[in-house]
């Protein structure tokens, strides 16, 4: 698959900053771009055509782009088309839904060109990794067994693809620590993926949990999370995380430290 099969929806209000956004989406290659103002006319263009990438303002004459992202997710065509944000938000309530989401990137305004490329780029390795089979370059993935812990059911989904894409599909889900140590208990794992902020058992709980009194207090625990918080994020590195990836997910990190983990391991 080239940059030039890909079809990206880009929604924007402003007519300067849409202009913007294509330009430098067709300096990177991509060709088949459809511009639109509001998210109404474009979700209603997703029924007849899925896009492979949406790229979306966060305040819109109609809706936000979180309500715009929480609706493509509902859908069972649209749930896997990867969202790129660009906005000037900073509030948790509008971000943390997108963050969740899976998201392949928040960008800011103004953005750098160099910043839209990056987020591109992961996505095209993304979707590239998706649809096309190739042979793993570590037989070893083939055969891990991934725990993922996350209380949000899009977020778990959507470490579950990337697992699938980077060629891992033994994948177990738990929606919090709690459930997650259950689980351990049952079966051994080669990699823990688990998110910070959960009910019952948090992911700082479960790591110390994990190291101290579970019988594989060896395993790799990723942690990936949207928390700020240095102190929280200090505490979880003393307590033996073995990596922590904020959110939205960055695909080729989470790629080259799954491999590294596992070289390791």
């Amino acid at each position: 698959m080239n940059l030039d099969e890909l079809l990206v929806l880009v929604i924007e209000p402003s007519r300067l900053q849409r202009h913007i956004i294509i330009d430098m989406l067709k300096d990177v290659g991509l060709r088949e771009i459809e511009p639109f103002e509001e998210a109404g006319p474009a979700l209603e263009r997703m029924q007849h055509v899925v896009p492979d990438i949406v790229v979306s303002s966060m305040h819109l004459p109609d809706m936000t782009g979180t309500e715009l992202v929480t609706r493509m997710r509902a859908s069972a065509e649209l749930t896997d088309v990867t969202f790129l944000l660009i906005s000037s938000e900073t509030h948790y309530r509008y971000l943390e839904p997108i963050r969740q989401a899976g998201s392949i990137a928040i960008l800011p305004k103004p953005f750098r060109r160099e910043e839209l490329e990056v987020a591109l780029r992961n996505t095209m390795h993304y979707i590239r990794d998706t649809q096309e089979t190739e042979p793993l370059d570590n037989d070893e993935l083939e055969d891990m067994q991934v725990l993922v812990v996350d209380d949000s059911v899009m977020s778990r989904k959507f470490v579950r693809r990337s697992m699938n894409a980077i060629g891992i599909n033994n994948v177990i889900e738990a929606k919090d620590g709690a459930e997650a140590l259950q689980i351990m208990k049952q079966q051994r794992f080669d990699l823990v993926i688990s998110d910070y902020n959960m009910p019952n058992i948090d992911g700082l709980e479960l790591v110390e949990h994990i190291r101290h009194y579970s019988d594989q207090p060896t395993v790799p625990v990723m942690m990936i999370t949207s928390e700020q918080n240095q102190s929280r994020l200090a505490a979880v590195q003393s307590a033996g995380v073995s990596a922590i990836c904020n959110k939205p997910l960055n695909y080729d990190m989470l790629k080259q430290l799954v491999r590294q983990l596992v070289a390791v391991n």
